[in-house]
């Protein structure tokens, strides 16, 4: 294990490293399938991209951006974050991306998103923690109700995907 801060049972979470742009992490930004629900594949990515990320993620007090990694192979697999925390009121956004294939649909995002949801409401003092998804992920809403999360609202045509305007589904979580 390289680094090890958040250790589970399958995986473990540590920061992002720069060796980590030299895999397959920046190219899932421009995989379709990968994005297909997020704000990402806009724009095409690249390593330059990456490394102003990183340093953005370095420097910010407000975005705690974990790698996810599967112990058996110490492999990079995916990112799970704690972001745009609101120090004043106490809350957070939770996201989370798999990119590596092999990994979906394996309990990796329930068990990432239990170690960061934990440690933003135990060591960080949150009491707030939410998301929002496109209203056709299903992967994602399932994972917010297995977090705990419970639905909170829509964002009526929210996120402009594949030539539609969809809603955002809101889910949070409170301490």
């Amino acid at each position: 294990m390289l680094n090890p801060f958040l250790v589970g049972k399958d995986i473990y979470l540590r920061g992002l490293e720069e060796n980590d742009i030299a895999g397959s992490y920046f190219q899932w930004f421009n995989d379709p399938e990968i994005c297909k629900f997020n704000d990402h594949y806009r724009f095409p990515n690249n390593k330059h991209n990456m490394r102003s990320y990183l340093n953005t993620i370095y420097t910010s007090n407000n975005n705690l951006v974990l790698a996810i990694v599967d112990k058996k192979k110490d492999l990079h697999i995916g990112n799970v974050s704690l972001q745009r925390i609101d120090w004043i009121n106490r809350n957070a956004e939770f996201a989370i991306i798999l990119g590596e294939r092999e990994f979906w649909r394996k309990g990796i995002g329930v068990e990432a998103g239990g170690l960061i949801i934990r440690h933003g409401f135990n060591e960080l003092g949150l009491i707030r923690i939410y998301c929002g998804t496109s209203e056709r992920n299903a992967g994602m809403k399932k994972l917010a109700l297995k977090l705990g999360m419970k639905e909170e609202g829509r964002r009526k045509k929210a996120i402009y995907k594949e030539g539609n305007y969809l809603d955002i589904l809101e889910y949070g979580i409170l301490k």
